[in-house]
């Protein structure tokens, strides 16, 4: 499996190309102007099979209209956060000053759904509380195992949930999910720097006791 890091947007949210030795890829968050990503796959000689977004927000989906169209699949996004591509004023574009609004996701996940990618597999792990439909994808292959935890999870922190659809509760509970998973699992988030889950558990103040 292989992975680069696409800092995109006014935000710098993290983008994610991954793919497999077969040139199979798919792109995690496209949040902004992506001439670097779609530059960047034309010169591996890459196929973009799917664009999955780990939510709705403005940030993480500004670089569809650049993007999608070199997706093969189109795009995937968790059901609770599907009216979210449509409407400016519920992905909170509108508040960025650039509205937002984007077509239909051409594939619409739910918890423990799975993507095939090459020889990669994506699983949908269902982790509401920054967004309703905030998602992980925790992506497997052979032995090797990461998680891109969007912002669900952060390096020593997590996402907001002062924002509409936000839900402290929730996310609480989302973060008991995680809990579950392996100290040694990597962790991608979708701002700043990666991590893993044992220093989550260890380190992390708003880690569930």
């Amino acid at each position: 499996m292989e992975i680069k890091r696409f800092p995109l947007g006014a935000l710098w949210t993290n983008g994610y190309l991954v793919w497999d030795e077969g040139g199979h890829a798919f792109l995690v968050d496209p949040g902004g102007e992506a001439s670097e990503v779609r530059a960047f796959l034309e010169d591996k000689g890459l196929t973009l099979e799917w664009i999955v977004l780990t939510h709705g927000h403005g940030d993480h989906i500004g670089g569809l209209p650049q993007m999608r169209p070199l997706s093969r699949c189109g795009v995937a996004i968790h059901r609770d956060d599907a009216d979210m591509l449509l409407e400016p004023g519920k992905n909170l574009s509108t508040f960025m000053g650039e509205p937002l609004s984007f077509d239909p996701a051409e594939r619409i996940l739910a918890d423990g759904e799975e993507l095939a990618v090459g020889s990669l597999t994506v699983r949908v792990i269902h982790t509401p509380g920054h967004t309703p439909g905030g998602i992980c994808l925790l992506v497997t292959e052979g032995e090797e195992r990461v998680l891109f935890a969007g912002d669900t999870l952060f390096a020593r922190s997590i996402g907001r949930t002062d924002l509409p659809g936000g839900s402290e509760e929730l996310l609480e509970a989302s973060l008991r999910v995680l809990a579950e998973l392996p100290d040694e699992l990597r962790v991608l988030p979708g701002h700043g720097p990666e991590t893993r889950i044992g220093e989550e558990r260890r380190n992390n103040p708003f880690w569930p006791r």
